[in-house]
């Protein structure tokens, strides 16, 4: 495993921060004041992006992306720098038309979508002229087995019949959305538990899709929302049926792993950021006859959170290697692992700067507070924390299950100790 950028990426990595530096940071504070004054998306996002693209700075994450689309096909291991940087900015990603969920979506209609799906939503996406969300997840049941779900789809004729509820459907309140795929049950009960639910592609302006509210997440709203969503009777063509019956859980499994990398690198910038911040209030704050920087227990924490930060990030590396060599077992395993380790990252390593920061590290005006929140919210989000354990460790458990009995030679019971030694 070689984890040394390519010249490539070295070159895209400059050119990403420079764009940063000089384009995207200098509006930060509009950002903010546009939001505060519910002014979404701000007037100038739309400008930021056509920069973006002429740039050569657009759809940097799909790697199997054809000729005639646009985009610079990077794989997920030279993506992943480049989600960092962006990630210090939680809006940045958008100018780059590298936001989720639209890349997942994206990614999945790139893989299952008709060619009539693709020309109606995919091609949009690529052009960054329209938004979407993944509605999953259900207040009703505990989500974090999805074989729960209940939103349910009939068949009625030539049509599809849509019923249920929704929650937590990032990106819904973006006012360009215009695309849910929603995940639900479709087959009889007499299907493998994985082989009863499907996705359907459900224009926002159908009748019948209520948006009830954007939820508030520790007391934040996120302006393109996390939102619950009623689906009542929605009908919608049969050809809004993306990929095949019963599919969904496949597909969904198709949509994870790159995902789940482009999330863990951006809470990746965030703690690098967060640790630069602290770095410099130590350097800064004087107090005792000292300076912040010169107390033991906050050498401590810079060098925990630079430590902490460099392994997460070689985990989630390694993570995006093995999904561009196609090994999906040993993938698997570390997708889990990567998504637990980075959501604790962000709490330790932002904790540790608010503590810094003092009274100002409540506020906003640092970044702190919402990294840290953030941080928290993934330890749920996207499946809670214990969900992936489970997964690592069965991993584990299967790897020791097949190599029963090869660590015998390490016990040393008497027995052992009187018996001559045999080579083998």
């Amino acid at each position: 495993m070689d984890f040394d950028y390519s010249p490539q990426v070295q070159a895209l990595r400059q050119r990403l921060e420079a764009f940063m530096d000089r384009y995207v940071l200098p509006y930060n504070a509009a950002w903010h004041r546009s939001v505060a004054q519910a002014v979404f998306p701000p007037p100038f996002m739309e400008d930021l992006k056509a920069l973006a693209k002429a740039e050569g700075l657009w759809n940097l994450f799909l790697p199997g992306l054809r000729p005639d689309e646009p985009g610079l096909r990077l794989s997920n291991l030279e993506y992943a720098p480049l989600a960092e940087i962006m990630g210090r900015l939680p809006w940045a990603s958008e100018v780059f038309n590298c936001s989720a969920p639209d890349t997942g979506n994206m990614e999945l209609l790139h893989l299952f979508a008709t060619p009539e799906q693709n020309q109606r939503w995919l091609r949009p996406l690529l052009e960054g002229q329209i938004r979407s969300a993944f509605a999953m997840s259900e207040p009703d049941v505990a989500s974090s087995d999805p074989t729960n779900l209940q939103t349910r789809v009939r068949q009625d004729g030539d049509a599809w019949v849509l019923n249920g509820r929704k929650w937590f459907v990032t990106g819904a309140a973006h006012p360009n959305c215009q695309l849910l795929i929603v995940m639900c049950r479709s087959a009889d009960e007499e299907a493998a538990k994985h082989a009863r639910h499907s996705m359907l592609l459900v224009p926002m302006d159908t009748p019948g899709v209520t948006l009830e509210r954007n939820i508030a997440i520790m007391q934040h709203h996120t302006p393109e929302g996390h939102c619950e969503i009623v689906f009542r009777d929605v009908r919608l063509p049969l050809s809004n049926l993306l990929g095949q019956p019963g599919a969904g859980f496949a597909m969904a499994q198709a949509r994870l792993g790159p995902g789940r990398v482009h999330h863990c690198m951006r809470t990746i910038g965030q703690c690098e950021l967060a640790l630069a911040l602290m770095c410099e209030r130590t350097l800064e704050r004087h107090l005792f006859g000292k300076y912040l920087a010169d107390f033991a227990n906050v050498q401590e924490w810079i060098a925990e959170s630079r430590l902490e930060i460099d392994q997460a990030r070689l985990l989630v590396l390694r993570a995006a290697w093995r999904l561009d060599r196609g090994q999906q077992i040993e993938a698997r395993s570390d997708v889990a692992a990567i998504k637990v380790v980075t959501a604790r990252l962000q709490t330790r390593v932002v904790n540790r700067a608010m503590q810094v920061f003092g009274a100002m590290g409540l506020s906003p005006d640092t970044p702190l507070a919402y990294f840290w929140t953030w941080g928290r919210a993934l330890q749920l989000l996207d499946g809670p924390d214990e969900v992936h354990l489970r997964s690592v460790a069965r991993h584990e458990l299967a790897q020791a299950r097949e190599t029963r009995g090869a660590t015998a030679a390490y016990f040393t019971t008497p027995e052992q100790l009187l018996a001559e030694p045999r080579i083998r």
